[in-house]
């Protein structure tokens, strides 16, 4: 039994559970509760799990063999005493942060014990084996990406896709040493994927002096998430997979535009996809008032945060919807800030159909605090922006068409040559901004063909008045309003289609029966389209 099987047969308990009123946004937090308790028990070989064990009396072989009432009311107080460290009587039952913070408030909506019973089976059913050389955590992102695939969980509003995050990751390299964060982390998926490149470069850590190794458990991630339930799977998350963070976990209980933000220290690397919208009196309110520039757009606000709390020298790929990128007045001040104090070099185009928001079109910005040459510098630090259309011409994403890396990997390849490196696709700045002004045709063709290019601070300032909203590509599924068919053409071809498709619905309705009415429909029509004559 591989993950993927697992991940399958966990997501059908859904369907028992929701004879006990839990609907598929509430399913994954009543899953994870138990799933962690088993996993914990499972994965006694993990440093961070055994440091972080659970208390005599929490554990599963305190659930496992349990029926009925018994059972139901031991896993609520189980719950209670995980969040809060005491027993019903008071006493002490464990004094972990970490572990209170994981189950804050935990609570099961569960009302029959036998729903209990079946998904405690399920889990001692499980080839734990099997899974653990997989390894758990990947197991558990597997099960939070299933979940975010439903479109009835709600999930994917903070799901950014891990082929997108695998990418990001690659392109900007994170270093041992380096402090990574994430102001919007949702489920910790940016910080666990930088976890894994550096334990990928570093033999699982092992290659670190004893020192570097602690930093990277304990102080190199850090995240904000304000939902308490979608940081709940975050820390669990980060836990199996190795990351303890400081007291708090990895991931903090917070707003980014509030004073959880304010309060971070800078960091060397920040990977974020901020949460889509606008703010409102229910959502993630912006009381920042170190802002420069005062918006309720929530991607300006995080914006404006990212590149403020870098270090000099940091680097940043942030996913941020196509609005950021031309919207006037603020989003215009902000886009300058921007290119005076970083070096936006990058700009990734994706495709639509990525993200389970349906219709949303989002952009990667990849950009470091200073400019090329001096990382104090704090004026006018970006000169070229290369710009990589991932979009136009693409197929539509989805189920069916899933987005995976190798859809990625041709930008990845001319990312690694470097925007700031001379190569096959590395034109004068200066000479490209169109084809016209092109040396030869052979580099006219590239630059209204190639889905790179680069375009100068000058040419985004001077013609497109500091909007980053720029395509070249023609779009192959537009049609040319100069090659279409005259206006009598094209109406006759529209009547005929309208007959032949009333003709359709004439012979339907009289199949099932509705002669008459088919009749009186055909003389009422008739009358129309006499009128019109």
């Amino acid at each position: 039994m591989n993950n993927n099987d697992i991940v399958q047969k966990l997501w059908n308990l859904c369907d028992v559970l929701r004879d006990d009123g839990i609907n598929y946004s509430d399913y994954v937090g009543e899953l994870v509760m138990l799933l962690f308790i088993k996993m914990v028990h499972e994965n006694t070989e993990a440093d961070t799990l055994d440091k972080h064990t659970l208390p005599e009396g929490c554990r599963w072989s305190d659930l496992n063999g349990k029926s009925g009432l018994t059972l139901l009311n031991d896993y609520k107080q189980i719950l209670f005493s995980l969040s809060t460290g005491k027993d019903a009587e008071g006493n002490l039952v464990h004094a972990d942060p970490l572990i209170s913070a994981i189950y804050a408030d935990a609570q099961t909506r569960l009302r029959e014990p036998r729903h209990l019973e079946q998904m405690i089976r399920t889990l001692d059913q499980i080839d734990w084996f099997s899974a653990k050389k997989d390894g758990l955590g990947d197991l558990y992102e597997g099960l939070l990406e299933k979940n975010a695939g439903e479109t009835k969980s709600g999930a994917g509003q903070y799901f950014t896709p891990r082929a997108l995050i695998n990418s990001m990751v690659r392109c900007i390299k994170p270093q041992p040493g380096e402090v990574i964060q994430d102001p919007a982390a949702g489920t910790a998926g940016f910080l666990i994927a930088a976890d894994q490149y550096i334990k990928q470069q570093t033999d699982d850590l092992y290659d670190l002096p004893a020192k570097d190794r602690t930093f990277q458990k304990n102080k190199a991630y850090v995240g904000v998430e304000l939902v308490p339930s979608t940081r709940r799977l975050a820390l669990m998350n980060c836990l199996l997979h190795g990351m303890e963070g400081d007291e708090e976990g990895v991931v903090h209980q917070g707003n980014a535009l509030g004073m959880a933000g304010s309060s971070l220290p800078r960091a060397d690397i920040i990977l974020a996809n901020p949460p889509f919208g606008t703010s409102k009196g229910g959502e993630a309110s912006i009381t920042r008032d170190d802002l420069t520039y005062a918006t309720s757009n929530k991607q300006l606000a995080f914006l404006q945060h990212i590149y403020r709390n870098l270090k000099p020298g940091g680097r940043a790929a942030v996913v941020l919807p196509d609005n950021v990128l031309f919207e006037a007045g603020v989003g215009t001040s902000v886009r300058r800030d921007l290119m005076n104090k970083c070096n936006l070099h990058t700009i990734l185009r994706l495709p639509t159909g990525i993200f389970y928001a349906q219709g949303v079109k989002t952009n990667v910005l990849f950009f470091t605090k200073g400019s090329a040459t001096d990382k104090l510098q704090d004026e006018n630090c970006t000169e070229n922006v290369w710009v990589y259309d991932l979009r136009t011409n693409m197929p539509s994403f989805g189920k069916r068409t899933p987005f995976t890396e190798k859809h990625l990997q041709p930008f990845e390849t001319v990312f690694e040559q470097s925007p700031r490196a001379e190569g096959e696709w590395s034109f004068n700045a200066a000479e490209i901004d169109t084809p016209e002004t092109a040396e030869n045709k052979d580099v006219a063709d590239k630059l209204t063909t190639s889905r790179w290019r680069v375009f100068t601070r000058d040419w985004i300032r001077d013609t497109k008045g500091d909007s980053l909203d720029i395509s070249w590509l023609k779009d192959d599924s537009s049609v040319d309003a100069a090659n279409l068919p005259e206006p009598s053409v094209l109406a006759g071809e529209a009547m005929s289609e309208l007959v032949q498709a009333l003709g359709e619905l004439d012979a339907l309705m009289r199949e099932l029966g509705a002669g008459d009415e088919a009749d009186a429909q055909k003389v009422l029509l008739d009358e129309i389209l006499g009128e019109g004559k």
